[in-house]
Order: C-alpha cells, then sequence, then structure tokens
C-alpha cells in the first residue's frame, strides 16, 4: 500500500504497472484514478487535484471535487510528476504526509485515503540536482521505485507483446507473424516503445486483408 515511483521513456507502460498495482491490491475495488501533469497548466492542475469551493474565483459558481476525493479508498496515479510546478508540489506533500487536503478557495480540512503511484519519464533524482523538482517530495514518494527500461533493451518482450496486441486488437482472427519480421522487429530501436509497437500491429492488422497474415 506504500507510494510507488514508476520511472521510464514515454510509452514504456507506466500507467498499466499502476494499474497492475491497483488491482492486485486490497483497493481493486475502489477507484483507479489517472492525471498527466503535462496536461494542464499550473492553474488547472492544481484545480484538478485539489478541486475547489463554490466562488473560489470568478467562474467557480459551483463546489467541484478534484482528483484526490474521487480517488479516495483507491489509487490515484500522477503522470509526468516531473512535468509539476513547485507550488502544487508543496501541497503535494502535505496530501502524503497527513493524509489531507483543503480545496482551493477552503478552509476545511478533508481526509483522504489514497494510494500515490507517481511517474516521471526522467529521472527525478537528476531532477532533484538540477534543481526542478523538490528533495522531500522525492523521497516521500520514492519509497519503492519500479525502473521501465525501454524496449530496445528488452527485445525478449517483443514477440510476447506482438501475441498480446494481436489477441487485443485482432478481433479473434488467427493473424500471424513470420519469423524473420519477428527479428527485424527485435533488431529495431522502437523509440516510441511499447506505444509505438502497438500502433504499428494496428496498422499491420488492418492492412492484412483477407490473407489474415
Amino acid at each position: 500500500d506504500c507510494t510507488v515511483l514508476v520511472e521510464g521513456e514515454p510509452g514504456t507502460g507506466k500507467e498499466e504497472i499502476a494499474k497492475a498495482l491497483h488491482y492486485n491490491s486490497p483497493r481493486k475495488n475502489q477507484n483507479f484514478v489517472a492525471l498527466a501533469c503535462s496536461s494542464f497548466p499550473e492553474s488547472l492542475l492544481e484545480d484538478e487535484l485539489f478541486g475547489h469551493e463554490k466562488g473560489a474565483y470568478t467562474d467557480a459558481r459551483d463546489t467541484r471535487i478534484g482528483r484526490f476525493e474521487h480517488a479516495n479508498h483507491g489509487t490515484i496515479l500522477i503522470d509526468d510528476i516531473d512535468d509539476m510546478p513547485m507550488p502544487p508540489q508543496v501541497k503535494l506533500l502535505r496530501v502524503i504526509q497527513e493524509k489531507a487536503l483543503e480545496r482551493i478557495g477552503g478552509t476545511k480540512t478533508i481526509k483522504v485515503d489514497i494510494r500515490i503511484v507517481a511517474a516521471s519519464k526522467v529521472s527525478l533524482e537528476q531532477l532533484v540536482r538540477d534543481g526542478g523538482f523538490r528533495e522531500d517530495l522525492y523521497y516521500r514518494l520514492n519509497v519503492v521505485q519500479i525502473p521501465l527500461p525501454p524496449l530496445r533493451e528488452r527485445p525478449g518482450d517483443i514477440p510476447l507483446l506482438v501475441e498480446h496486441f494481436i489477441r487485443q486488437l485482432g478481433k479473434e482472427k488467427p493473424f500471424t507473424v513470420e519469423p524473420e519480421i519477428l527479428e527485424a522487429m527485435e533488431r529495431h530501436p522502437w523509440p516510441g516503445n511499447v506505444r509505438q509497437l502497438r500502433t504499428v500491429v494496428e496498422k499491420a492488422i488492418v492492412l492484412a486483408g483477407p490473407s489474415m497474415k
């Protein structure tokens, strides 16, 4: 039930790891909530995470529940945490330490029971050294670290992943991949990692036509 830090290049499957942690935990029947810090500017990111009270600002016509409260008793994945600005980092540290938060514009302390999985596409330790991430927050997040190597460093996974994606995307049709094609795929550097591999398999299925091969 501890906090987990997952580090890996984009497309390596960090969200899948977070889901595996959630659905194999005692929290599996509660909400799994995901948020990517890179998708929001600082002001909206705080609102997404913590919510706001009615009247907190001009357009706040109603109270809004944030992602932390939606994930109460469950798991929250904070993806691209390396893109989180400093002010929300301070508030996140409090959530981890005190299991509590305040909505924007509010004074009421709201208790939350959540399991946090943080994901980063760069080394947070290096980001701390460079002054781009709070050291105290890094140590709070890095209770257990799961490093995800890029696909080019684990070519033996490629046949298994291809088989999985064929089952997932092939609509139960008997697609096959020739051995020499698999060997070529194992030699490919895959800069987009597993996400790119999935797209390639999907494209191959679409273009395979009636030969189904």
